[in-house]
């Protein structure tokens, strides 16, 4: 095995086991803000699937997400069968939704991909890869229009007729 398969079955054995060390890590992330920049990523391996480099220019973030209720209240609007419904899910999920918040506390960097870390009662946690729009060849807006692994599959799940 190569170095980055022992990197991810450790962090595996880590989430599975509930481990002390993925314990006091979750609650030194409840202690920070909503997004947190941080200098190298928790999981390695994962981040380099997924286009991380150690390089100037990227930049990685980790962003808390409510597990809550994300549902909203439906506008009635009378008795219609179409209408019969007392909530709308928004249809996106919350790995897109963090990185979303993230794209809008660092505007001048466009998202990469992000990657779940960990979870507890309250929130989920998700690492974003950022990139320079340099790098990317001008690219703005990634997060909002879907263009992420993560954009990608809740516009598949919109599309696809049942």
């Amino acid at each position: 095995m190569g170095m980055y398969k022992y990197i991810k079955a450790a962090f595996e054995k880590e989430y599975h086991e509930r481990s002390m060390i993925l314990r006091k890590r979750i609650t030194e992330w409840r202690k920070l803000g909503t997004v947190a920049r941080i200098d190298k990523p928790t999981n390695l391996a994962r981040a380099r699937c997924l286009g991380y480099k150690a390089k100037e220019g990227i930049i990685m973030a980790r962003v808390a997400v409510g597990r809550g209720q994300r549902k909203r209240p439906h506008p009635w609007g009378g008795r219609k069968p179409a209408k019969n419904a007392a909530y709308r899910s928004p249809g996106k999920s919350l790995q897109r939704m963090g990185e979303e918040k993230v794209a809008r506390v660092f505007p001048n960097l466009a998202v990469v991909n992000s990657y779940f870390v960990g979870q507890d009662g309250m929130k989920k946690y998700f690492e974003v890869i950022l990139s320079d729009r340099k790098l990317l060849g001008g690219v703005k807006g990634r997060a909002f229009r879907g263009l992420t692994s993560a954009g990608k599959k809740g516009r598949e799940r919109t599309t696809k007729k049942f």
